[in-house]
Formats: structure tokens, sequence, C-alpha cells
């Protein structure tokens, strides 16, 4: 089937994690973008290339957070920073990755979506009655958008939770694929668990979503958090699979935002103010299609 090639530089120059090191083994054909691309181990190192009929160009490589990213265009010289993994006492590893029917933009707005935490994931991370998200921080700071003081009560927080609580979460955006949440660790309130959603756009509706763990928890096992995370991942594929345009209107105007979506309303304006286009609904094209005023958050709930 042939594949719509980006031809976006905003995407084109970023790095991009297509896969766990841990998985790679004897070698992996997949895609990037529309472009077909291989990857393997070669003389003890993850090398990717460009399978273009018979043109192999090799592309760059990085492997930061167990991942390794690579990049059709120029990217920079380093992917964003998450200095706690460097600190001793965490589970670091690949929760889960899964393929979904989707745009990279959109699964990252669902990763920052606290609105939908008491309706997806009921008896785990909101529950009703307690719906209320209260007024939080959103700003933009060194090319990143951040939002802190987001309280939820949380019924199952985390793999060893035995009971609900007040969790506050933090988020940055550092990518225009990537989203990284923080909320305070159970077992050492002084020190933060770290989940981060790294998007793999397979092409503009398709991508291989990654979730990454970087925790602190004395109790559970690599396993017992692995299978928290999947279970929440499990909860939001139906809505990911259901978003209706599969792109995501950088107007918000065509969905109906409430208080609660702050930080996905500075998201897609971020997304705007960069030129971005792979993956989204500009304003300018949104403006001459009516039939994408319907809200797709209406249509998931």
């Amino acid at each position: 089937m042939s594949r719509p090639k980006c031809r976006d530089p905003v995407v084109l120059d970023q790095w991009h994690p297509v896969v766990a090191v841990d998985e790679i083994h004897t070698g992996i054909q997949t895609t990037l973008l529309g472009e077909d691309i291989a990857i393997a181990i070669r003389d003890n190192s993850p090398t990717a290339w460009l399978r273009n009929g018979s043109a192999h160009r090799q592309l760059p490589v990085r492997t930061d957070f167990g991942y390794l990213w690579t990049s059709l265009g120029s990217p920079p010289p380093e992917v964003f920073s998450i200095p706690e993994v460097n600190e001793p006492g965490r589970i670091i590893h690949n929760a889960v990755s899964v393929g979904v029917n989707v745009s990279a933009p959109r699964a990252v707005e669902n990763f920052l979506d606290v609105a939908h935490l008491c309706i997806v994931h009921a008896g785990y991370l909101g529950d009703e009655p307690h719906t209320e998200i209260g007024d939080y921080e959103v700003e933009t700071i060194d090319g990143e958008v951040t939002a802190s003081g987001i309280r939820v009560f949380q019924p199952r927080a985390t793999a060893g939770a035995t009971s609900g609580e007040i969790a506050e979460y933090a988020f940055r955006v550092p990518h225009p694929h990537c989203g990284v949440l923080y909320k305070r660790a159970d077992s050492q309130p002084d020190r933060v668990d770290i989940y981060a959603g790294f998007v793999h756009a397979l092409s503009e509706e398709q991508i291989r979503l990654h979730l990454f763990d970087c925790v602190v928890d004395d109790g559970s096992s690599v396993i017992e958090i692995r299978k928290f995370v999947q279970a929440i991942v499990g909860q939001d594929m139906a809505i990911l699979e259901n978003q209706h345009p599969k792109r995501l209107p950088l107007d918000p105007r065509l969905e109906t935002p409430v208080r609660a979506d702050k930080l996905s309303i500075a998201y897609r304006r971020w997304l705007s103010d960069i030129g971005m286009s792979y993956g989204v609904i500009r304003a300018s094209e949104s403006a001459s299609d009516s039939r994408l005023a319907t809200s797709s958050k209406e249509l998931s709930q």
C-alpha cells in the first residue's frame, strides 16, 4: 500500500522513538512518517537505514531512555533530557508498545487529558463523584509546554496502591510527539514517579505508542508495574481508535473545551506556533470543512 510521505520539516527534523532497544534482536522492518525503514544490531550497535527501492540510506541513531531514536531529517544534537533516569533506586523500562490507528498529536493530547481520568479510568486514576479538576498552571518555558498543580482523587494511583489518594500531577511536552508526566512517589514522597508517552508515527494517522516508566516503587515488581500500565493503556485504546477526525484540529473552537482542557489547548496552540502540519488540521484547513465541527470528545464519552 502506498503511504503519503511526510513533507513537514518540523516533524522530519525531530528524533523519533521507534523501538525499545531490547526488542530489536535480529532486526526490524517498520515505517516512519510513511517511509520504509529497517533496524538491526551491527557490531554491537543499533543501526537504522531507509529502504527506498534499491537505495539504502543510513539514518542517524541515538539510544535514549532504552529506545532507539532515529530521524529522516536533520535532528538536533540530543533528545530532550529526563535527568531523573540517572537516579539510583528506580525501575526503568518500556511498559508496553502498542499500535493505534490515530495520529501522533491525538495520542499525545490523550496522554495530557486529565478530564477523562474519572470517566475512562474509573477505579484506577479517577472515580465519581470526584470529577472536578481544579484550576492549574500552564506555561510555555524554553520551548516546552508545562503544567503543574493538577490535583485529582485516584482510587488506585499506582500498581502498589492499597487505598485512594489525592494525586498531584505535573506535565511537560518537550517534543511534538512526546509527553512526560510527573507524580509524587507513594513510597518516597520527596521523589516523583515519571511516566512518558513516546509516540512513533508510522504514518499521519497510524502510530506505535511506547509507554515509558521511571518509577520509585519499593513494593511492586516490574511485572506488576507493567500489568498496571497495560491495564490503563487498554482502557484508552477504544477512545483513541474512535477519535474523529484522526488528525488533531488545532483550532480549539472545533471541539468543546472545558476548564480542565487548559493543557490540551496550550498543546494545540504550541503545535500551531511551531508551524506543524503533519498529523494535525490547521485552522486554515478546518475553516473549509464544516464536518469537523463534531466534537470528538463527545463521541468518545
